[in-house]
């Protein structure tokens, strides 16, 4: 699911964090593609937290360019040191 699109956040639709990211990327001009975990059964986020060996459960999960970037943490952290804006072109999801 994360490979199909430029950007993947699995995110959860009362999660103030993950509006924020969501709010970030699409101010930027991102058209992320969104997974809202709490509109599917549970089996959908204990599936994903699994595989990411995430004990924490933290949301957002954010993918770019298919891979892994991380939380609320890392993509803040990347957008403050600007490195997040080249993932996103690398990614195909910013042509500016």
């Amino acid at each position: 699911m994360a490979s199909k699109n430029a950007v993947v956040i699995f995110s959860n639709s009362t999660c103030c964090m993950c509006h924020a990211i969501k709010r970030l990327l699409c101010g930027m001009g991102v058209n992320p593609t969104v997974y809202e975990l709490d509109n599917y059964n549970t089996t959908w986020q204990q599936a994903l937290f699994t595989l990411l060996a995430n004990s924490s459960s933290d949301l957002p999960v954010v993918f770019i360019g298919g891979k892994l970037l991380g939380s609320m943490d890392t993509i803040m952290a990347a957008h403050i040191n600007g490195t997040l804006v080249p993932l996103l072109k690398d990614a195909g999801a910013l042509w500016l």
